[in-house]
């Protein structure tokens, strides 16, 4: 990744141009394009099998475009465009049976080990009204 002040001046990265610098074949498939402080972004399209181990921090996958499932742990969701996944640090996770054209934006933030907060009163997230 270039330096972290280019891409601190950044406020628009546009997927196409994202996907754009990922290899056609072979090579890997992520690219970082956004650093401010502890977040880091990059673009990730996995190709035929996600062979990806945990990581030191939180990432927050938000689907750009495909379909599959999400296996965290023992617990497994389906996923489309759109939706987000979350990731603590340390925890096994994989995207598996996702579409051929499949890829999404990762946002690595916090410190190493991931953020050990409490779980939010009443549940883990906000309530569909």
């Amino acid at each position: 990744m270039a330096g972290q002040d280019v891409f601190d001046l950044a406020r628009h990265v546009a997927a196409s141009a994202a996907m754009a610098r990922l290899p056609r074949a072979g090579g890997k498939r992520f690219e970082g394009v956004f650093r401010h402080g502890s977040l880091q972004v990059e673009i990730f399209a996995p190709r035929g099998r996600d062979t990806q181990r945990p990581h030191d921090r939180d990432e927050v996958y938000v689907v750009v475009r495909g379909a599959g499932s999400f296996v965290n742990g023992t617990q497994r969701f389906a996923f489309r465009a759109g939706d987000v996944l979350f990731a603590a640090a340390g925890e096994i996770h994989w995207f598996e049976d996702f579409s051929e054209d499949f890829f999404t934006w990762v946002l690595f933030y916090g410190p190493e080990g991931g953020e050990k907060g409490a779980p939010p009163p009443g549940g883990a997230g906000p309530k569909a009204p």
